[in-house]
């Protein structure tokens, strides 16, 4: 019985010991799970703390390796993102501290495959399976034994990707494994996803920035080319042009004083025109070839930058003392004239930044240079044409001074027979006193000529008699017109004289028989023109000379008539500028007077006003002569 009882607790003792065995192996394959869980869960926080972190996708993705390969105790993870525009796969691996990047083609190799069919695959013996590609092996050394591979796909369920794991390292790759590598490539792709739209759109915004500063830029450059060519449309001189650019220029950049050097086109001497804050008014000063900055940028036509102008060698001190003020910094800009040569120069000096001019400031001067050098152009242009249009307004008109002559000539002549055979004294100074008269409107005739030449007026206002005025401008437009088809009608009702610029208001008749012409050239007709006197209440209207000038087409488009003066208004005519009635608009301007105009669709009349006996001050005059009184007055 005792053997029995010993055999009895030794079978207990054994069966205890027994459990005890399978609850310790039981525990440690519990501790072991729960170890790998635990290194997946913190694979899984680290990046997702990584992707909260950072939008560096090489960082992460660094990490998202190194995680994977501790979390399925791999010895390789290797990481292939998807290239669409050449179908492969881009990898990188992670073996050790080594970071290396290898390329192959989408359905090449176990990536390639899980590429291509975007589900994930376990290989358990790579050499056994026909779709694995040993030519890395080869390459590299190493032994490729097992592989889990996991596609990596985005928001829209498309495979951009896939994560590859090689060889665990004391056991085989399972199922749980694999949840683990889908879990952390779908981490994966989240951050591929969340930095590929983070760098999208931060392009998006740089290239934004980009577009508005070049906006801005634009937006700059367009207000400097209005505000310059609005002040330069409003300069009746060079001076006055000058004055123009060289403030837009200070005022764009910020500059304290600013200059031009121009070539006189006639004498070919060279003179700097300075605007600065202490004078704020035009100085003009001779200038050598060569001489200062100014002087060398004109000379070398290139620009010039100096931010030390005090020490720059090309520096005149002769010219500072000149002008009165000390050069800190300059920018020069070179003006072009005809087919690329030099004529001048622009300069900015002393910009208010004591880091001193920059590129921007070159590009802007350079956008002023060039539109005054257009302008400069166009005003000596302008002025070399008006001064030959004076005189061969002078040398066309002489003839006619010399014809008005006649009748003082005329009339002093026969005073001074009278007083030779006139012995009562009271009747020879009666004769001296109609004598002087006709001197002085001999003088009178005189002064407008010598105003008119000086430039003094922009119109020579003298008498022109009428009838004959308008058959030489029958004489000019008939052969034009009848080649339209359209018949010239001229009623001079008034066949006296009139006074104005007999030349100009011929640019009038002109224009407007030319806008007749082009406004009938498809089916011809009538253009006429009416000369008469104004009948009004009171001698200030009663004396206008009124031109009335009306055809037969079909009229002025309502849409440009309440515009119809200004400059470049045109009604869609081929080859039209639409400056003929702003010119005329200005010629009648000048002249004080005033034109109307008429339309329906039956034609157009438009109706000028030229007052005879205008305020001086109206006709454009700039100096006007103090009448002198006769030597018959001052006796009397």
């Amino acid at each position: 019985m005792t053997s029995a009882r010993a055999k009895q607790t030794s079978l207990v003792a054994a069966r205890a010991r027994a459990r005890s065995g399978a609850d310790g192996s039981k525990l440690a394959a519990i501790e072991a799970a729960l170890a790998k869980e635990r290194r997946v869960a913190t694979a899984l926080r680290e990046v997702g703390l990584a992707l909260g972190a950072t939008l560096d996708l090489d960082e992460v993705l660094e990490l998202i390796l190194v995680k994977i390969t501790e979390a399925l105790e791999a010895d390789r993870a290797t990481l292939y993102l998807l290239d669409e525009a050449r179908d492969e796969l881009v990898s990188r691996i992670v073996q050790g501290q080594d970071v290396r990047s290898i390329r192959m083609k989408v359905g090449q190799g176990i990536a390639g495959t899980v590429a291509k069919t975007g589900k994930p695959l376990h290989v358990k013996d790579a050499y056994r399976d026909v779709r694995f590609s040993p030519e890395w092996d080869m390459l590299s050394g190493y032994s490729t034994k097992s592989i889990l591979a996991a596609p990596m796909k985005n928001h829209l369920g498309r495979t951009i990707g896939v994560i590859q794991v090689l060889n665990k390292r004391e056991a085989e790759f399972d199922g749980n494994d694999m949840e683990v590598l889908a879990a952390l490539a779908t981490q994966a792709a989240v951050s591929i996803d969340n930095s590929r739209l983070f760098l999208s759109t931060l392009q998006k915004n740089m290239q934004l920035v980009e577009t508005k500063e070049a906006l801005e830029r634009r937006v700059r450059d367009l207000r400097l080319l209005f505000s310059l060519e609005s002040a330069m449309a409003r300069a009746a001189s060079m001076e006055e042009l000058f004055i123009a650019v060289l403030g837009e220029a200070m005022r764009a950049g910020e500059a304290r004083a600013a200059a031009v050097a121009l070539r006189d086109v006639t004498t070919g001497a060279i003179f700097l025109y300075l605007v600065d804050e202490k004078h704020k008014r035009l100085r003009r000063f001779p200038l050598r070839e060569g001489q200062g900055l100014i002087g060398h940028c004109m000379r070398a036509t290139e620009t010039l930058l100096t931010r030390a102008a005090a020490t720059d060698p090309r520096r005149d001190a002769e010219l500072d003392q000149a002008t009165g003020f000390l050069c800190e910094n300059a920018l020069c800009v070179p003006l072009e004239g005809e087919e690329g040569a030099t004529v001048g120069a622009i300069a900015l000096y002393n910009k208010r930044d004591p880091v001193g001019f920059s590129g921007e400031d070159t590009a802007l001067l350079r956008l002023i240079a060039a539109n005054a050098s257009t302008a400069i152009r166009l005003q000596e242009a302008r002025e070399s044409r008006e001064r030959e249009d004076r005189l061969t307004t002078i040398g066309r008109l002489l003839s006619g001074v010399i014809h008005d002559l006649k009748t003082p000539l005329t009339v002093i002549s026969g005073y001074v027979q009278l007083m030779q055979g006139e012995a009562d004294t009271h009747k020879r100074d009666t004769y001296a006193i109609a004598v002087l008269k006709q001197f002085d409107h001999i003088s009178a005739m005189q002064r407008e000529v010598l105003e008119f030449a000086r430039g003094e007026r922009s119109v020579l206002v003298r008498r022109v008699y009428l009838a004959k005025f308008f058959e030489d401008i029958r004489e000019q437009l008939e052969p034009q017109l009848a080649r339209f088809g359209i018949e010239l009608v001229v009623d001079v009702q008034d066949r006296g004289t009139a006074r104005f610029d007999e030349g100009k208001l011929t640019r009038v008749v002109h224009n407007l028989a030319r806008n007749a012409q082009e406004a009938m050239a498809d089916g011809g007709g009538v253009f006429k023109i009416r000369v008469s006197r104004a009948v009004g209440n009171g001698a200030k209207r009663g004396d206008d000379i009124v031109l009335t000038f009306t055809d037969t087409g079909p009229g002025i488009p309502k849409e440009i008539e309440h515009r119809l003066f200004q400059s470049f208004v045109t009604s869609g005519k081929q080859g039209g500028t639409g400056l003929g009635l702003a010119i005329v608009k200005k010629i009648v301007d000048e002249h004080a007077g005033k034109i109307t105009v008429h339309s329906t669709k039956r034609g157009a009349t438009f109706e000028i006003h030229l007052p005879q006996a205008p305020d001086k001050e109206k006709l454009n005059a700039t100096a006007k002569p103090k009448p002198t009184k006769s030597k018959a007055a001052l006796r009397t």
